[in-house]
C-alpha cells in the first residue's frame, strides 16, 4: 500500500480512466490548454492527446500506475503516469487542469512521484519531455531533472493530432538516492 504526504493525491484505479483521459486532452491540446503554460497546441494540432482505450493499457501495464490528484469535489485535476523499469522510474503523461496551472499542484505531484519511487526502492526518475519546451524543461531543472543528453524522435501518431513542426523528446533525469 502507497502512502503519500499529501491527502488528496493516491493511485488512480480503472473507473478514474475517462477523467484522466479528459484532463490530459484539455492541458495539453485545443483551446482549453492555452488557458494554461504547460499546452502543447502550438506545436501539435488537434485536441487529442490520447484516448481512454490507451490511458486503460497503460494503467494496466505491469509495473505501472497513475498517480491522481482530487480538488475538494473528488474531481481529478492532476494526474501523472509512472512506470517502473527496473531501478528507476518513467515519469509521463503529467497533467494539471489549464486553469489551475500555477496552484502548486504539479510541484506536489512530482514530489509524491519522488515518494513513490523511493517507496520501491528505485534511486532514479526520468522523463521524456520535447525539446523545445524550454520553459517547462526548465521547470523541471529547478525541480533537481537534468538533461541527460539522450535525443529520441517524437514521430506522429494516429491518436495525438499533427505536428506543426518537426519534434524531438530530450530525456531528463533526477537521482533520489537517499
Amino acid at each position: 500500500m502507497h502512502t503519500f504526504s499529501d491527502p488528496k493525491i493516491s493511485l488512480a484505479v480503472i473507473e478514474d480512466i475517462p477523467a484522466l483521459t479528459h484532463l490530459l486532452n484539455t492541458a495539453y491540446r485545443g483551446e482549453s490548454s492555452k488557458l494554461g503554460w504547460t499546452t502543447e497546441a502550438y506545436l501539435i494540432s488537434g485536441n487529442t492527446r490520447t484516448v481512454d482505450s490507451e490511458v486503460e493499457k497503460t494503467l494496466r501495464r505491469p509495473g505501472s500506475t497513475f498517480l491522481k490528484y482530487t480538488n475538494e469535489k473528488d474531481d481529478i485535476v492532476g494526474c501523472v503516469n509512472l512506470q517502473q523499469h527496473g531501478d528507476k522510474i518513467y515519469f509521463g503523461m503529467f497533467s494539471v487542469s489549464p486553469i489551475l496551472q500555477g496552484a502548486g499542484i504539479g510541484k506536489k505531484l512530482l514530489y509524491a512521484s519522488e515518494e513513490y519511487a523511493k517507496q520501491l526502492g528505485c534511486d532514479s526518475i526520468y522523463m521524456t519531455v520535447i525539446s523545445v519546451r524550454s520553459e517547462l524543461i526548465h521547470w523541471y531543472q529547478r525541480h533537481g531533472y537534468k538533461d541527460t543528453g539522450e535525443r529520441r524522435p517524437f514521430n506522429e501518431d494516429s491518436v495525438s493530432g499533427k505536428h506543426l513542426q518537426q519534434l524531438e523528446f530530450m530525456t531528463l533525469e533526477k537521482s533520489i538516492s537517499q
